[in-house]
Parts: structure tokens; C-alpha cells; sequence
């Protein structure tokens, strides 16, 4: 049992190698434990191992490990499922908090191989996630302030430790967006937010879409539009990039302009993190489009 690459890179990071070498350990006791048989893994993630599974009486499942880290990644996303409770995202069947251990419905094929022309796929994006979006105070998630400032953090850190790859104006830009949004946190008005949407988290069920992965936030919708601003980094820029903000925005009911700068923050974010764990083509290129956008346009204006 080998996890993919990038999972192992994802561990090394986080100083999870003993976690690497228990893996088989861990999912023989989830085996018994749960009465499961576990198969392949799946070579396509990067935040966990996660490998095919069937119950006792023959039900396919999904056994996903996440790879141990700061900040209660398995227990914010078992919380995240447990309140969504399979309204436009996957079900979770079985779950241990102190194993990072979940095991969920198993779906069909992700979004990106459907095909489906970049508009399409937002809106499949934009239906689900306003199916998702629900209140949830006092649920102990992170909040979109707490978010906001990580990112700023994260972003200054990591563009400094890989050697300032990208101009210092992409991430002063970066920054500034990060900060407003995380200032402009209002619990009131926040929302439980999946955290990662983008079409390799949207997977088949029936003749439908359903969500995995979430990362699971209470924070102004918008968030979420944001992860879809900063994906499909070279069609946003064949275009007016601010149109996808204001489409997406108009399909929602919610704010351009949150849209707009949590997707800037995200789109900084993730270029440097793919950099770190060696994730390419998509760094560089979402870093190119941020360094085009933050000189053209800073603001949506």
C-alpha cells in the first residue's frame, strides 16, 4: 500500500513520517474495527490516503486517512459532513476522529473528466454550493477571519522560504485581499462553507454532482466562490478575469467583490503551495495569472 506522491511530500511537511509508516497498521485495524475489506488506493490526492473500500454486506465505500497536521483537518472536515449530512455532498458512513479515519459513500467520476466547458462546470460548482451553505453557529469550525489572516501569513512565509518566485507586488496584493476579508468577518452573516471547491472535488452520484473534501469554514459565502476565481488559472485570463467574479457572484446572490479578493488571496495561496509540494503545471500558472492580475487589475473597479 503506497500512498500517491504528493500525499507523501503533503506528510513530510508536516512532519508526519511515522504516519507514513503506520498506514498499514492503521487501516488493518480500521479493517477490523469496521468490519471492512480495503482495495487500492486511489493515486490521484493529495491531502490523504484514500483507497477503495467494500463492507461486510458488499456496499462500496471510500476509507479516507488524512494526513496528521496543525490545525484538526479530519475533525473540521467530519464536523463539515456531519452537518452538510449528504445535501450536495458526499455521505459519511463511519468516522474516528483520533485516527484522522472517515469512510464515506463511494461516487463515480470527478467533474474534470466530464468534458464539461469551463462554464458549465461553474455552474455545476455554484448549484452545489448554495445547496451546501448553511448556518451553523457554535459548530467549532474555523471562522473567515481566522482564514483571512492565515493566508496572509501563509502567503509572506512561504514566498520568502521558496525564494520569492513570483514579484513582491502579486503578493503584496495577495496580502491586502487577505487581510480586508479576514477584517471584514461578520458571525452574523457567515456560513458553513465547503473550504475547496473546484471540480476534482466534485464527483458523479447518479445523474448528479456531489461534493468531497471539504475543508469546512464559517465564513461569508463568498469564500468559496473565491477557490473557484483562482482555478482554471489560463482561462480566466483569455478573458476579462472580473467577469468570472461578477458572473459568479450574479448566480449567487452574493458580493463581486469578496469573490474577487478571496480569490486572489486563494490563487497566491495554492500557486506557492503547489511550488512546495510539486505540483506542476498549476503553480507557475497560477501564479502567472496572479502576477498579471495584481499590475491590471487590483481591483474589480
Amino acid at each position: 500500500m503506497e500512498p500517491p506522491e504528493a500525499v507523501r511530500r503533503k506528510a513530510a511537511a508536516h512532519g508526519a513520517a511515522a504516519w507514513l509508516d503506520a498506514l498499514p497498521d492503521l487501516v488493518a485495524g480500521l479493517e477490523r474495527d469496521w468490519d471492512l475489506t480495503a482495495g487500492r488506493v486511489f493515486g490521484d490526492a493529495t491531502e490523504a490516503c484514500v483507497l477503495e473500500a467494500t463492507l461486510a454486506d458488499g456496499t462500496a465505500a471510500v476509507l479516507k486517512l488524512v494526513v496528521p497536521r496543525d490545525g484538526d483537518a479530519a475533525a473540521h472536515e467530519i464536523t463539515t459532513l456531519r452537518l452538510a449530512d449528504g445535501d450536495g455532498c458526499v455521505r459519511l458512513l463511519r468516522d474516528d476522529v483520533a485516527r484522522g479515519a472517515l469512510l464515506l459513500e463511494r461516487l463515480g467520476t470527478p467533474l474534470n473528466e466530464a468534458g464539461l466547458p469551463v462554464g458549465r462546470r461553474h455552474e455545476i460548482l455554484c448549484d452545489l454550493a448554495r445547496r451546501f451553505w448553511r448556518p451553523a453557529p457554535r459548530s467549532g469550525l474555523p471562522t473567515g477571519a481566522a482564514k483571512g489572516a492565515w493566508l496572509a501569513a501563509f502567503i509572506a512565509t512561504t514566498w520568502e522560504s521558496l525564494g520569492r518566485p513570483c514579484p513582491e507586488r502579486t503578493v503584496a496584493h495577495a496580502v491586502a485581499c487577505a487581510e480586508r476579508r479576514a477584517a471584514a468577518h461578520d458571525d452574523d452573516r457567515a456560513v458553513l462553507v465547503h473550504g475547496d471547491l473546484h471540480q476534482w472535488n466534485t464527483l458523479r452520484r447518479g445523474d448528479g454532482w456531489a461534493l468531497v473534501d471539504p475543508d469546512g469554514l464559517l465564513a461569508e459565502a463568498e469564500y468559496d466562490l473565491g477557490i473557484v476565481m483562482r482555478e482554471d488559472p489560463v482561462e480566466l485570463l483569455a478573458g476579462d478575469p472580473r467577469d468570472r467574479a461578477r458572473w459568479l457572484a450574479s448566480r449567487t446572490g452574493r458580493d463581486a467583490v469578496a469573490t474577487w479578493e478571496w480569490g486572489a488571496a486563494e490563487r497566491v495561496s495554492t500557486g506557492l503551495l503547489c511550488l512546495t509540494i510539486g505540483l506542476l503545471p498549476v503553480g507557475p500558472d497560477m501564479l502567472a495569472a496572479a502576477d498579471r492580475i495584481a499590475a491590471e487589475f487590483p481591483a474589480l473597479g
